[in-house]
């Protein structure tokens, strides 16, 4: 319990009570979308912060291992969340992450695409080429094209709208959400 107070104070102490709720919360959040809760709060600390930080500062508001920092940095480095700078006069290593939400939404777009829709898709496809496919029952051949089709649909929107500059990737989404009133 005391562990817990002296995490709770040096968290509220760097980032004040309402950063320290958002850092919590979003550790909360990442747990849910499948990335553990150090990641989450490592990238909800930099994104609060607004500056770089070194991973010994990042451990010591966070009140976690300085090894755990340095696995979460460099898992969110590989989700391109995170990229090291360098402050004159400092040799450490310091961490940015982008702090344009809709930059954030890109990158995060694209990295889930490549992780998770991408290799599905190719499954698909494999499936719907293979020769097994063609003695399945009909039926399930239908719904498995439908399939097939849809996620290319939206392959293909995706990369559209991944391509766009953040001005046109936010009149696409301002141009979507009137299109559905």
């Amino acid at each position: 319990m005391v562990a817990a107070a002296a995490a709770q104070d040096a968290l509220t102490g760097a980032v004040g009570g309402l950063g320290a709720r958002f850092v919590l919360h979003w550790g909360e959040m990442g747990a849910r979308w499948g990335v553990s809760r150090t990641v989450a709060q490592i990238h909800a600390l930099l994104f609060y912060l607004g500056r770089p930080a070194h991973a010994e500062e990042i451990a010591a508001v966070l009140q976690v291992a300085r090894s755990n920092v340095s696995t979460s940095l460099r898992e969110l480095q590989n989700w391109d969340l995170a990229r090291v700078v360098h402050l004159a006069g400092d040799r450490r290593d310091h961490f940015e992450t982008p702090l344009d939400p809709w930059e954030l939404l890109r990158v995060l777009a694209r990295e889930r695409k490549e992780r998770e829709f991408d290799p599905t898709l190719a499954f698909l496809r494999e499936c719907a080429a293979g020769r097994e496919f063609a003695r399945e029952d009909p039926q399930l051949q239908k719904r498995l094209r439908e399939t097939l089709a849809l996620m290319e649909a939206l392959e293909a929107w995706s990369g559209d709208a991944l391509a766009l500059d953040l001005p046109g990737l936010r009149k696409l989404l301002r141009l979507g959400a009137r299109l559905l009133r």
